[in-house]
C-alpha cells in the first residue's frame, strides 16, 4: 500500500489526513474512498479541473500525464509545475504528499 498524506484544507480535511491507497488507484479514488469528498464534477472522466491537486512529494512516481490532462490543467485555479488532475494521477509504490488547492473552477457546487 502507498501512503498519501493530505495537507490540511479548510473544507475537505481541516486537520489534514494520512490514508493508504492501492497502487493503480487514482488519487481522486483514494481520497473519496477515505472520506475526503474532493470535487469531481465530471465524474473522473478528465473533462474538468475540479479535482486538481498539487503533489508536494512523490510527483515523479505518478503515471505519465496525457495530452488531455495537460490541456485541462491550463484552466485550473492555482496551477503549479507539480499540479495534476487527481482523477488522472495514478498512484504507484512511492508515498505522496498532496495539497488540495483552496479554490476550484466549479461555480455550480452543491450545498454552497
Amino acid at each position: 500500500m502507498t501512503i498519501i498524506k493530505i495537507l490540511p484544507h479548510q473544507e475537505y480535511c481541516p486537520e489534514g489526513k494520512t490514508i493508504e491507497a492501492q497502487p493503480g488507484t487514482s488519487i481522486c479514488e483514494a481520497l473519496l474512498e477515505n472520506g475526503i469528498e474532493i470535487e469531481h464534477a465530471c465524474e473522473m472522466s478528465c473533462a474538468c479541473t475540479t479535482c486538481h491537486v498539487v503533489v508536494r512529494e512523490g510527483f515523479n512516481s505518478l503515471g505519465e500525464m496525457d495530452e488531455s490532462e495537460e490541456d485541462l490543467l491550463d484552466r485550473a485555479w492555482g496551477l503549479e509545475p507539480n499540479s495534476r488532475l487527481s482523477c488522472q494521477a495514478i498512484v504507484a509504490q512511492k508515498d505522496l504528499v498532496v495539497e488540495i488547492p483552496r479554490y476550484s473552477i466549479n461555480h455550480a457546487k452543491e450545498n454552497h
